[in-house]
């Protein structure tokens, strides 16, 4: 059985309402220490029905902390399937904590992070993979983000995976049936049979894998590093990309000292962009430290932004960033288009840069396109969305599949069915975790530990 525990659902700080979510069998019990209502239609939560509004004060120490509105929720309709209670008061940081702790001093005690919808997991309310979703939910940076993980929350991918656990299972059970009878060999129909059935298996999870980079795409966004020698229009054009000003634009060399980072949603994809300080030589400790951060920045960068002065010739150190990074995906962009263009490019780069002011705005859309372009190709249909798996679920199946495979090369190398039986639990494992039909409690504590508390 477990205890009851308490948690303000809503950020800290001021605002209109704070909500304050208590769940467990003395849901209810706790409530009504606290809780005093006000008005004739207004009752004690232990007396309330079930999915009902009351009007009450909340009360510690004999003095009024708020004026709230209190809500029933009864086992099993609730998010956590236990007697769940949730009171709004008014927002900022003294009336939520002060009633939180009324409510800790009558017994509840304070949730860890994701306890809430742990709960709702062990009691059988959502699977694992469901659950992942409401964190998706809560972090979406995008419209296809937040649609993405509303299909997983609606139960999209687990009826997947639990379809290919399904059909795993039967055959490891046509496996252990022939260990179990082993005078009775494997007929060529029925291997053959088996065979296809696990080849079909693999095919299928070879599919769901291929859906991971979109989905981290979604999750976590693609970071584009705007690079190029000081004073080329790096930081003009994070702000053009933006729409606000979000970096100091100056005409001296070298004003941007430290590595600027910012999230904008560009056609529907979250790009977080990070405006570097020139890579040059540093003249200070401070232009120094910032030279070390952007090289930081870079390495961790999937796309380069390599910013160029349109109205100047190439120089050295244009050439060394051509060959520095190399080795990345990138965008040419010959920035001050709107001056008279002096820049001739290498002839392998001429056919891709994209040119763009900064000053007027011009050839900012089209760069905003080959962007877009360049992380993700094709269009987004609502069918991809419905299998986003995550990194967690990457690394799973990819275990799945390598069993899966060993499994069909020991069939076909007439190998013992013990071995074979051994790599089909190995695989049916690795899909049950997914869902959590197989999990350890460092995988859970794992897991939720990344949400927020009240979560």
């Amino acid at each position: 059985m477990f205890d009851t525990i308490a948690a303000i659902a809503t950020p800290i700080g001021e605002g209109g309402l704070a909500v304050i979510r208590i769940s467990g069998p003395r849901a209810l019990a706790v409530a009504d220490e606290v809780f005093r209502p006000v008005g004739t239609s207004s009752v004690r939560p232990s007396a309330a029905k079930s999915h009902s509004i009351q009007f009450g004060r909340i009360v510690r120490g004999g003095k009024v902390v708020d004026e709230v509105l209190l809500a029933v929720l009864r086992a099993p309709r609730t998010f956590t399937r236990e007697d769940t209670v949730e009171i709004s008061c008014h927002g900022g940081i003294l009336p939520a904590k002060l009633a939180l702790d009324a409510l800790l001093e009558h017994g509840a005690r304070m949730a860890e992070p994701g306890e809430f919808t742990r709960r709702a997991f062990l009691n059988g309310r959502i699977d694992l993979a469901q659950a992942e979703a409401v964190a998706d939910l809560i972090q979406s940076r995008t419209e296809l983000a937040l649609a993405a993980a509303n299909e997983q929350l609606a139960g999209k991918l687990s009826r997947r995976i639990n379809e290919l656990r399904d059909k795993l299972m039967l055959a490891l059970t046509h496996v252990e049936a022939h260990i179990d009878f082993p005078d009775e060999d494997i007929s060529p129909d029925t291997k053959e049979e088996l065979m296809g059935r696990l080849e079909n298996g693999f095919e299928f999870i070879t599919e769901l894998l291929r859906t991971a980079g979109e989905g981290q795409i979604l999750r976590r966004g693609i970071r584009a590093a705007i690079v190029g020698r000081p004073n080329v229009g790096k930081s003009s054009l994070l702000n053009r990309l933006l729409g606000h000003d979000r970096a100091i634009v100056s005409p001296i060399p070298g004003t941007t000292r430290d590595t600027i980072e910012e999230t904008a949603n560009f056609r529907g994809l979250p790009i977080v962009f990070i405006d570097t300080a020139g890579l040059r030589e540093a003249r200070d400790e401070i232009e120094e430290e910032g030279i070390r951060r952007s090289r930081q920045s870079l390495a961790q960068a999937e796309l380069i932004l390599h910013v160029l002065d349109g109205s100047g010739p190439l120089t050295d150190a244009d050439k060394n960033y051509f060959s520095e990074f190399g080795g990345k995906k990138r965008i040419l962009v010959r920035n001050k288009i709107d001056l008279p263009i002096k820049l001739e490019l290498p002839a392998e780069f001429e056919a891709t840069a994209v040119g763009v002011s900064c000053l007027s705005g011009q050839g900012i859309e089209p760069l905003k396109d080959g962007i877009k372009d360049a992380v993700w190709s094709g269009e987004i249909t609502a069918e991809m969305l419905q299998v986003m798996v995550n990194s967690r679920h990457q690394e799973a199946l990819n275990r799945a599949r390598g069993a899966v495979s060993r499994t069909i090369e020991g069939l076909r190398a007439d190998a013992t069915l013990e071995l074979v039986a051994l790599d089909l639990r190995i695989a049916v494992a690795a899909v049950g975790e997914i869902v959590g039909k197989t999990t350890t409690e460092d995988l859970l504590d794992s897991i939720f530990s990344s949400f927020c508390i009240g979560k």
